[in-house]
């Protein structure tokens, strides 16, 4: 029979413990080292799915007017803000006023309900308003990024409901989904 000895099961155990241990930190190491690179190759990386050349530093966004007959009054103030708060939220680029590295600038241009969902009564069971606005974004660190173009983006309600009741919820689902269009056709690269 062996007798055991607690002080050698002791520093056995402690440098188990120890080779584990380092052995994680090697590891988590190895995995930076691997990681790191990848991650800052191409230009800036964000979780947001940005992807911005490092030279770029600064963002101007210009009011956007409304050039729509039909859209209401707040309506360029609520898009020019959304955009700007996008890019305040999702990147890491200064806000300013004017001549930013990357400018956007552009008008709404359209702004109408239509029916839509006609019923064999040739009535609309829904209406679908359309937002459409022109943007033009100008890169002045890499010209081949600028762009020139439209972006229309629609949300639907029930024909039974007034257009007054439900619009500004509408306001702000369009104006959303157009703000993230430009976002993503302006700074993200997939």
């Amino acid at each position: 029979m062996k007798i055991r000895n607690p002080k050698y099961e002791i520093r056995n155990v402690m440098a188990i413990s120890a080779l584990v241990s380092n052995s994680l930190v090697s590891y988590f190491k190895f995995l930076v080292l691997l990681i790191f690179p990848l991650w800052t190759g191409c230009g800036v990386y964000s979780f947001t799915g940005a992807s911005i050349s490092p030279e770029v530093k600064s963002v101007s966004v210009d009011f956007f007017p409304s050039y729509a007959a039909l859209a209401p009054a707040n309506m360029p103030q609520l898009f020019t803000e959304s955009l700007r708060e996008l890019f305040v939220s999702r990147t890491n680029l200064d806000l300013l006023t004017k001549n930013g590295d990357i400018r956007f600038e552009g008008y709404i241009s359209d702004y109408q309900t239509r029916p839509v969902a006609i019923q064999g009564n040739e009535t609309a069971a829904k209406n679908r308003l359309t937002v459409t606005v022109n943007v033009t974004y100008n890169n002045t660190k890499d010209d081949t990024k600028s762009f020139e173009k439209g972006f229309t983006r629609f949300a639907d309600f029930d024909a039974t409901q007034n257009l007054a009741d439900v619009e500004q919820s509408l306001i702000e689902e369009i104006n959303e989904q157009l703000i993230l269009d430009i976002f993503n056709e302006a700074v993200v690269n997939w």
